[in-house]
């Protein structure tokens, strides 16, 4: 390693449906993020690393910031966003064009954050120019940066621009990791997450968002891995829509969630679902804790 080398967390914040999670995935260069148009997809905070000759730079995309908070759930969601805000040595905002409001508090934090600060406006394409230009100095005025850039993270336009902004922003340091190391999430959470951005995409209303999977079996055999999986919801009467009319909607979710995970493994896969009820899971500190929901 050499004498040169940079390394450092960089944490990528906002609103939710903003486009971090595209964004964060399109920095990485592959699909590390569930992305979705309902909002709230994000639930946790996920390292994505990239290692480069000279450099490491460790990503983290974070669930959107709520102006009201509900749940012990949404609790949770904003205390990894606390993290983000504590450890990063760069913070990078997004901003949606088309929706730029941001809540009070969060500036407050991002304006009191010692990291490096890169504000991007995020689908610059879906706005005229004038709008853009007005937008980019009310921001430049409202939220004090080091960077300012408009950005298309679907487009991938203006993405090198930031990549090389974050490089030159980064603390000399060794890796945090080892070079061969993508993140710091295991198969089953990409296995829970697969399954639960299905379910966003195949339920409607309220139900995906009172939904959690977890992976209770994971069997890799030589041409095949074995999982088995619990679809948490909070009431049976949500336990019958999940399931569906003599069970096609389960059988749904599993086929498309099925594919993916063979996409992703790149292996034949098996997948069993079940359906289970936990009463307010989403209040219940010792069932988020043991989902995963447990910043330090």
């Amino acid at each position: 390693m050499t004498e040169d080398h940079k390394s450092g967390f960089v944490s990528i914040v906002g609103k939710p449906n903003v486009g971090k999670s595209t964004l964060y995935n399109t920095l990485m260069r592959q699909n590390l993020s569930i992305t979705n148009p309902k909002a709230q997809t994000t639930r946790h905070r996920i390292l994505g690393i990239d290692t480069g000759e000279n450099f490491q730079i460790v990503y983290s995309d974070t669930p959107g910031i709520l102006k009201q908070v509900s749940y012990k759930l949404h609790d949770k969601m904003m205390g990894f966003v606390k993290q983000a805000f504590d450890d990063s040595d760069v913070l990078v905002l997004i901003v949606d064009a088309q929706r730029p409001e941001e809540p009070e508090e969060f500036k407050r934090n991002f304006e009191n954050s010692p990291a490096k600060k890169i504000v991007c406006i995020n689908k610059m394409d879906l706005v005229d120019e004038a709008k853009l230009n007005e937008l980019m100095v009310r921001l430049q005025q409202e939220y004090p940066a080091d960077v300012y850039l408009s950005i298309s993270a679907t487009e991938n336009f203006q993405i090198d621009k930031l990549r090389e902004t974050i490089i030159n922003f980064l603390p000399l340091g060794p890796a945090y990791y080892p070079a061969d190391q993508i993140t710091d999430k295991s198969e089953r959470f990409f296995v829970n997450e697969t399954v639960r951005n299905n379910a966003l995409r195949i339920y409607q209303d309220e139900v995906p968002y009172s939904l959690e999977v977890v992976t209770i079996s994971f069997k890799e055999e030589p041409n095949i891995i074995k999982i088995y999986c619990e679809v948490v919801v909070e009431r049976d009467s949500q336990k019958i829509i999940i399931v569906g009319k003599g069970g096609d909607k389960i059988k749904r979710l599993g086929t498309s969630s099925r594919l993916e995970l063979e996409k992703l493994f790149d292996k034949k896969i098996y997948l069993n679902l079940f359906v289970k009820s936990r009463k307010e899971w989403r209040n219940n500190e010792n069932m988020l804790n043991s989902f995963g929901y447990n910043p330090e």
